[in-house]
């Protein structure tokens, strides 16, 4: 290749980014919450906090078939007019990148018959979801969610279940401040009507709404309601709210639901105007917002959906759940300073002088490891005090020295990083001395 050929080339490299609205989840960054650490802790307390409760993880395909979108999520959203990522396969087959995780979880619930498990299931999700709107502050193009679904049961506790998990996997997080903004929007039976009186509202401010307003008015009326426009939301006080229009079991259901709440003291607060952006919500809805994130405050949601498992093609299957967004929550917890920052430390260095003790060094670090001991090594072929430092600046417990003479007396020299106590350990038992002292996981031993 020729010198022009080849800088020619290093530009082309050097313009290859990430696609706008997606960013790389590195080991370390200047930004505390997108470190990889901080990622790790928030997963682990999600999955942790979730299990407890009873709930077992489900994975879903990244890519589902368009139609369950469009019948699952509502033609007339916005996901599914304007955000979601759609494309033909090989086979002309119309497919979209996962805008959510509800409609999937529910297609594999009929799939799989999970309708035939003791009832109700309760199943998890934590992964990538994908949606096309403009990149802001703590929302991207793909996004990343940790969610739950409690399939089969219309009972109340079942939504203050939905609420106050999440507010444990925040606090969690770091996030103390952390409100629930709730609200009802009906059953079949009530719900109707509420929509009728609101297009009725609304027909003589239809020309003061926005482009996507008068649109979402033609096809869903509900849907103006979220919109976040001033222009549109300045009129909301004259339109009646869907609590006008509770039926006496719906009613009921919300009080309960909140007699639950109050009982565990969760903050939250009664909001008329919330109706959530999906179709498939009936009765509860829930948004949890957080203080950091400026005017987009919410970090996740959810709400009962009992008609979503009949609506593709499954039995009446009562059922509610949440999604949290993992970049909201980490993003409001670094502004807070509350975000967790975790470097992983090896617990032991292996360190070692000259090429004798090399091999052995090597096999000491896998052993350790094997053992469940986290052990690291140089790569460089760095001196002994250059791999002391390193073993400093990596925040090692403990630094295991291999020289001439400790391999002649079948030793290894310790060192303790902390108090730079030194002490001669059999190679033989080494294993087992770091083991006894560091609380090591059982494995393959040396």
């Amino acid at each position: 290749m020729t010198r022009e050929g080849a800088a020619d080339a290093a530009a082309r490299v050097q313009h290859l980014t990430g696609p706008r609205g997606t960013f790389d989840v590195l080991p370390e960054s200047a930004e505390a919450w997108r470190r990889s650490g901080a990622w790790q802790a928030l997963e682990a307390a999600g999955r942790e906090i979730l299990h407890l409760h009873g709930y077992r993880e489900i994975r879903t395909p990244i890519f589902e078939h368009t139609e369950l979108f469009q019948r699952g999520i509502g033609e007339a959203t916005d996901v599914v007019q304007k955000e979601m990522y759609t494309f033909q396969d090989r086979g002309e087959r119309w497919l979209t990148l996962r805008p959510e995780g509800t409609a999937p979880v529910v297609r594999a619930y009929l799939e799989h018959h999970l309708h035939a498990w003791p009832q109700p299931v309760k199943l998890y999700y934590l992964g990538p979801m994908f949606r096309y709107e403009r990149p802001q502050a703590g929302r991207y193009r793909q996004l990343h969610q940790l969610g739950a679904e409690l399939l089969g049961s219309a009972d109340p506790a079942a939504d203050a279940e939905m609420v106050l998990i999440p507010l444990q996997i925040c606090r969690r997080a770091g996030l103390d401040r952390v409100r629930v903004r709730l609200n009802s929007l009906g059953c079949t039976a009530c719900r109707p009507v509420f929509r009728e009186a609101l297009r009725e509202a609304l027909a003589d401010l239809v020309d003061a709404l926005c482009e996507a307003c008068r649109e979402r008015y033609r096809r869903n009326p509900l849907r103006v309601l979220d919109c976040k426009e001033p222009g549109c939301r300045r009129h909301f006080h004259r339109l009646p709210a869907p609590s006008d229009y509770w039926c006496d079991a719906c009613r009921e259901h919300l009080a309960a639901t909140r007699a639950y709440l109050d009982e565990l003291q969760a903050p939250y607060e009664l909001d008329a105007r919330l109706v959530r952006g999906l179709d498939y919500y009936t009765r509860t809805v829930f948004e949890l917002v957080a203080e950091g994130l400026g005017a987009q405050d919410a970090v996740g949601g959810g709400g009962r959906y009992d008609g979503l498992v009949e609506q593709l093609g499954g039995p009446p299957t009562p059922a509610v759940g949440f999604a949290l967004g993992m970049d909201r929550i980490l993003m409001a917890a670094d502004r807070l300073g509350s975000a967790p920052e975790i470097r992983p430390a090896p617990e032991v260095y292996v360190a070692h002088v000259g090429p004798e003790a090399r091999r052995e060094a090597v096999l000491l670090a896998l052993r350790l490891r094997a053992g469940g001991v986290a052990a690291e090594l140089d790569y460089l072929g760095r001196g002994l005090a250059r791999q002391l430092k390193d073993a400093h600046r990596r925040g090692a417990r403990y630094a295991a020295v291999l020289g001439e003479e400790e391999l002649r007396a079948g030793t290894v020299r310790v060192r303790d990083m902390v108090t730079g106590q030194e002490e001669l350990v059999p190679r033989d038992g080494v294993a087992a001395w770091f083991g006894g002292r560091l609380g090591a996981r059982g494995g393959a031993g040396a």
